[in-house]
C-alpha cells in the first residue's frame, strides 16, 4: 500500500513537473511570437518612417517654380506696356487662397491706379474667410467683389463698383462733349483662379477660352462689356520665385500648378496635414473614418483607399488613386466650403 502512495506521489510529481515544463514552452514560444510581431510591427514602422522621410525630402514645393511658360514670362512686360492705357487694375484671385493666388509683384508693377481684388470660386470657399479677406482687402485701399462665377453670383456687383468708381469721370467726359469713352480695366489672374470665366459672364459670351486647366489662356484681347466698359484680358502669371514655401503648396492643392510636375500621393499626404489644421471633420466626415486626431497625412491617405477600395495586388493601398480622387474632390468643392489663407 505504501509503495503504492509512493507511486501515486511521484506520478503526480512528474506529472507536475510535465505542466511545468509545457508551460515554459509556451510562455517561452508566445514570448518568440510576440518579438516576432514586435520586429515586424517595428520594421514596418520603420519602413513608414523612411517612406515619410523619403517623400519629405523630395516634395519640394519650389520645383513649381519651374513651371514658367514662356508666354507669362513675357506677360509682366506687357502688363508694364499696357498700363498707361488703364483706369482700373482688377485682380482676380481664388477666395479659398486669397493671399497666396495673388502675384506679389503686382503691387510693384501698378503705380497711381484704381485697384479692385475679385474674390471669386466664393463657392468653394469658407464664407466666414470671406468677408474676412473683404474686410482686409478693404482696410489696403482695394474694392472687393465676391463672386461665384458658376451660376454668376456677384457679377452686377462688379459692373454697379466700376460705374460708381468712375461716375464723377464720366460725367466729367461728358460735359466736355466727349462721347464714346469706356472706363478702361486691366484684369489679371494667376492660372485656374477662375478669371476666363468671370470675363464671360461679365460679357455674355464664350469669347474667352475657358479650360480647368493651368495656363490655357493665352495672349492679349479686349473685352467690349458695355457702352462705358471694356476690358483688357491678361494671361495668368506665375511669379519666378516664392518666398513662401507654403505659397507653392496652396497653389497646387487648388490646381494652379500642373499636376503632372508633382509628386501627386505627397502633394495629397501635405494636404491633408493642411486641413487637420481647421477643417479635420470635413475628411473625416466625407470619408467615414471617425477619428483621426491622432492620425497622420499619410495614414488617413492610406484609411480613405482603404473605405473606397482602392486597392492594388496583395490588398496594398492604391495611394496614387486615392491622392488623385481626394485631390478631385476639394478642387471640385466635395469636401466642402475650405479656405487655406486665414487672417487670426
Amino acid at each position: 500500500m505504501n509503495k503504492n502512495k509512493k507511486k501515486k506521489k511521484g506520478n503526480l510529481s512528474k506529472s507536475k513537473i510535465n505542466k511545468n515544463t509545457l508551460f515554459e514552452k509556451k510562455k517561452k514560444t508566445e514570448k518568440i511570437r510576440i518579438d516576432i510581431k514586435k520586429k515586424k510591427l517595428e520594421k514596418k514602422a520603420k519602413s513608414k518612417i523612411i517612406k515619410l522621410e523619403k517623400m519629405e525630402k523630395e516634395f519640394d514645393p519650389y520645383m513649381t517654380i519651374q513651371w514658367f511658360p514662356g508666354h507669362m514670362a513675357k506677360t509682366r512686360r506687357l502688363i508694364s506696356e499696357k498700363l498707361k492705357l488703364i483706369d482700373l487694375v482688377v485682380e482676380v484671385v481664388d477666395a479659398r487662397i486669397p493671399i497666396s493666388s495673388r502675384n506679389p509683384e503686382i503691387d510693384r508693377w501698378i503705380l497711381e491706379k484704381e485697384r479692385m481684388i475679385i474674390l471669386n470660386k466664393a463657392d468653394m470657399s469658407d464664407d466666414f474667410f470671406n468677408k474676412k479677406w473683404r474686410d482686409y482687402y478693404v482696410s489696403k485701399g482695394f474694392h472687393v467683389v465676391i463672386t461665384d462665377c458658376k451660376i454668376g453670383k456677384g457679377i452686377p456687383n462688379f459692373i454697379s463698383a466700376v460705374e460708381d468708381i468712375f461716375r464723377e469721370k464720366l460725367l466729367e467726359k461728358s460735359k466736355k462733349g466727349i462721347t464714346g469713352y469706356k472706363v478702361s480695366v486691366m484684369i489679371l489672374g494667376v492660372p485656374n483662379v477662375g478669371k476666363s470665366s468671370f470675363i464671360n459672364k461679365i460679357s455674355n459670351s464664350k469669347s474667352t477660352k475657358v479650360e480647368d486647366r493651368p495656363g490655357v489662356t493665352r495672349g492679349l484681347q479686349w473685352v467690349v462689356i458695355n457702352k462705358n466698359l471694356e476690358m483688357l484680358d491678361i494671361p495668368g502669371v506665375l511669379w519666378p520665385k516664392f518666398e513662401d514655401k507654403s505659397v507653392g503648396e496652396k497653389l497646387a492643392f487648388t490646381g494652379a500648378v500642373k499636376d503632372q510636375i508633382l509628386d501627386i500621393e505627397t502633394l495629397a499626404v501635405r494636404f491633408i496635414d493642411v486641413l487637420k489644421e481647421r477643417y479635420q471633420d470635413k475628411i473625416s466626415i466625407r470619408y467615414q473614418l471617425g477619428d483621426i486626431s491622432k492620425l497622420d497625412g499619410y495614414d488617413i491617405l492610406s484609411l480613405i483607399c482603404k473605405k473606397r477600395g482602392m486597392l492594388i495586388a496583395g490588398g496594398q493601398v492604391d495611394t496614387l488613386r486615392g491622392a488623385i480622387a481626394l485631390l478631385d474632390e476639394y478642387r471640385s468643392g466635395k469636401l466642402g466650403n475650405i479656405t487655406l489663407d486665414y487672417l487670426d
